[in-house]
């Protein structure tokens, strides 16, 4: 089980920012009413008359502001400086501990805003993360052949999904054709540093905690290849996991506001852990999907420690911009409850 395929060509990170107008005021202008609505300004007063001037703004006849008044007020537009979030993210894992030969990435998106963030590229084993890329394809699929799922798929994949059985697993890993029905679905979905395990080695699928939140989008977003329906039973799944493993992302959570996917996995050859989660929390009214990947943890708790002190500074760097991540990081991580 220790061999691993080769990772695919490097995936151009998406543009993440949205440049927004912020306003300085050293004077208020007062512009009249116009078709283009409301425009954010930063101003400031001159002696003359008293016109208004804008390059992105013209103001209505009756607001010319021509007389003789001796104030005149000049208008213009400022874009507001980008927000890297990325760096705030790096920022916010140095105040997370990560222990012996333990590797960690993480990435992070708001699904309100837009804002996402990445944290580390390299690539890692999904354990059993994989699982939902195994049910989103054979929902993929079967929405090819215009056909609804069997009972033996459903029963499958409640199994693998909620209780994460690898007997199951395994037997819808056949169903789909191996890597080979999941790496064509991965194409189709955009994820372009995932490759799925040789034959029956699913769980030993590479991939990236970039990939994982492409993932993430096509199960919990509106621009999927997945129908709403395909989208909805998969989530309700990922909403039910097993007590025993309500852990990871979730501790980012809200409350019980989340759905997640976990995978663990210790290898042979070292006896270090895998330690992964991925999946959707609610935070403050906003939904954030997060994926956390690692490797190379003493025992699985540790493993599991790092992942959700790295799930909390990743949704907090976009909720608060960083300002309580590193506080957020270094909570005590949640008990599996």
């Amino acid at each position: 089980m220790e061999s691993s395929r080769a990772r695919r060509g490097r995936r151009a990170h998406p543009s993440r920012r949205r440049p927004l107008l912020y306003t300085a005021l050293a004077a208020v202008a007062v512009l009249g009413a116009t078709a283009g609505g409301t425009v954010y300004v930063k101003a400031q007063a001159h002696s003359g008359t008293g016109a208004v001037s804008s390059s992105s703004a013209t103001p209505s006849a009756s607001g010319s502001g021509s007389g003789s008044g001796s104030g005149k007020v000049s208008v213009e537009t400022v874009a507001a400086p980008e927000v890297d979030h990325d760096a705030l993210l790096a920022s916010a894992m140095k105040s997370v501990t990560v222990p012996g030969d333990a590797a960690v990435s993480a990435a992070v998106l708001d699904l309100d805003s837009g804002d996402d963030a990445t944290y580390g590229e390299s690539a890692f084993d999904t354990a059993s993360i994989v699982k939902v890329d195994i049910l989103a394809t054979l929902l993929l699929q079967a929405q090819d052949a215009d056909r609804y799922l069997t009972a033996a798929e459903k029963t499958y994949a409640t199994a693998m999904i909620e209780n994460s059985d690898n007997d199951s697993a395994s037997a819808l890993w056949r169903i789909i054709g191996k890597a080979e029905g999941l790496d064509a679905a991965n194409e189709r979905f955009g994820l372009t540093d995932t490759a799925g395990g040789d034959d029956m080695l699913w769980g030993l699928t590479q991939t990236t905690a970039a990939d994982q939140l492409i993932l993430l989008r096509q199960v919990f977003g509106d621009d999927s290849e997945l129908s709403e329906a395909s989208r909805t039973y998969l989530q309700g799944l990922m909403g039910q996991i097993a007590v025993d493993q309500r852990w990871g992302v979730s501790a980012a959570a809200d409350g019980s506001s989340w759905a997640l996917k976990n995978g663990w996995l210790a290898r042979s050859t070292t006896g270090l852990w895998d330690i992964n989660s991925i999946g959707r929390v609610t935070v403050d009214g906003h939904d954030c999907l997060v994926a956390v990947l690692s490797n190379g943890n003493a025992t699985q708790t540790a493993g599991i420690s790092l992942v959700e002190q790295v799930a909390r500074a990743a949704v907090s760097t976009l909720r608060d911009g960083g300002a309580s991540a590193s506080a957020s990081a270094s909570a005590s991580p949640s008990a599996a409850d």
